[in-house]
This record gives structure tokens, C-alpha cells and sequence, in this order.
């Protein structure tokens, strides 16, 4: 494990990236996290935040140690000049280009600069993001070499020597709730179950096995997809 290095974590609310702040909290010495409100139709993700974090501390006397300062950064000008499914009422559905209508342009590479903005001025030296290449729905800027790319990016701009970590790139959702058991043991992923949230409509009517949403739409399908698998691997002998 690497205690030199200090971290900001991208911090939705949701499972992946309560999973890498979990994750970055088993590794780093200061870990700070970052939220972005940018007219997301998922609001609800931004207000389970505070709720995950209390719940992370109280998990660990040392990662409540660890566990620093929160930073909500205002980026609504991404809802103003997107069209999209996840920044107004649009039916989820696939694009001309490939694309699902979920994909926000320029989202990761915004949050990324601008984590790395306040990364710089806490001295901070390590992003932590849940990009995965695995199981995504083929955004782009969810790619790990456009995180490579960034990361060079950013340093030359900055001048800088950040490292961008994607703890969840190769692996699918289900392993990414086997990574929740492993750091944080039963209580994390009953934390994760209970407390995050990841579906795009941003229901949390109905508390489902893996969690809360509508059911049907592409985060919860994923989400729930994963957690059978999980719960499956962990009933066999």
C-alpha cells in the first residue's frame, strides 16, 4: 500500500464511486472528496452524498482519520449547454452516432480538470475516479485512454506530477461489489445497498435487493445484473 501520496476522490454518491473512496481510504494517508452539481436529472445523487460519507467514517476509526474535507463545485453551465437524458426529462434511448443519450459530452474530462484544479491547491496529488471500461455503456470519456491522456494533459498544463487512479476500470459490477467486501467488509456493502444511489431517474421509492431505483433503467439493470452475480458467487461452497 502507498501512504506518500494524498487523494481527492471523484464523489458522486453512487456505488462506484463510494466504492473507490472506500477503496482510496484503505491506501491513502488524506483523502479528500470532490461532488459536481451540473443540473444532473438524478438530484437525489447529491443529496444521499452527506449520508455515505457520515456512514464511511463511522466504519473505521481510521478512515474516519483519514476521511477530510468535502468540496461541492457548482458546474450547472454542463446542463445549460447539453441536451441530454441525464440533464432533462428526454427518454433514455441510443443516438445516430453509437451513443447512448445518457453520454454527457465533456462531463469527465470538466470533472477531471477541475479536480485537478482544486487538487493543486490542497496539494493533493492523486485523482481517484470510478471510470470503467468494462461494464459502461460506451462513453468515451469513460475509456482508459482517454484517462492516460488526461493525466498527461494535466501535468503538462499544470505542471504537475498528478496520477490518475481507476480502481474500477477492468473490472465488471459485479466485482466491483466483491471489491466493496474486500475493503469494507458486510457493513460497506450494506452501505452501498442501502445509502447510494446510481439510478438515472433518480426513484428511490423501493428498496430492492441491490439497492434503490426504478429497476429498469441502464444504471439499475447494471447495478442489479452485478449484485445477483455477487450474492450468487459468495452462496457457493
Amino acid at each position: 500500500m502507498n501512504f506518500s501520496n494524498r487523494a481527492l476522490v471523484l464523489f458522486s454518491g453512487g456505488q462506484d464511486s463510494t466504492t473507490c473512496l472506500a477503496w482510496a481510504l484503505s491506501r491513502y494517508p488524506q483523502v479528500e472528496t470532490i461532488g459536481f452539481d451540473y443540473g444532473q436529472r438524478h438530484t437525489v445523487e447529491l443529496k444521499v452524498r452527506p449520508t455515505v460519507l457520515e456512514h464511511l467514517r463511522a466504519l473505521s476509526p481510521q478512515w474516519r482519520e483519514r476521511l477530510g474535507e468535502d468540496h461541492m463545485i457548482d458546474l450547472s453551465l454542463i446542463g445549460k449547454i447539453s441536451n441530454t437524458a441525464l440533464t432533462s426529462e428526454a427518454a433514455i434511448s441510443m443516438q445516430a452516432n453509437g451513443l447512448p443519450n445518457t453520454f454527457v459530452p465533456g462531463r469527465n474530462l470538466l470533472f477531471m480538470t477541475v479536480a485537478a484544479t482544486v487538487a493543486y491547491r490542497r496539494g493533493l496529488d492523486v485523482l481517484v475516479g470510478g471510470m470503467c471500461e468494462t461494464d459502461f455503456s460506451g462513453y468515451p470519456d469513460c475509456r482508459d485512454d482517454t484517462m492516460k491522456a488526461l493525466q498527461v494533459a494535466l501535468n503538462l498544463g499544470m505542471a504537475t506530477r498528478l496520477k490518475i487512479e481507476t480502481p474500477l476500470m477492468w473490472i465488471d459490477k459485479a466485482a466491483t461489489w466483491w471489491l466493496a467486501q474486500e475493503v469494507g467488509g458486510q457493513a460497506l456493502v450494506d452501505v452501498i445497498r442501502e445509502d447510494t444511489h446510481t439510478c438515472y431517474l433518480g426513484e428511490r421509492g423501493t428498496l430492492h435487493e441491490w439497492g434503490y431505483g426504478c429497476g429498469h433503467c441502464p444504471a439499475c439493470e447494471l447495478r442489479a445484473k452485478g449484485y445477483r452475480e455477487f450474492v450468487n458467487a459468495k452462496a457457493m461452497p
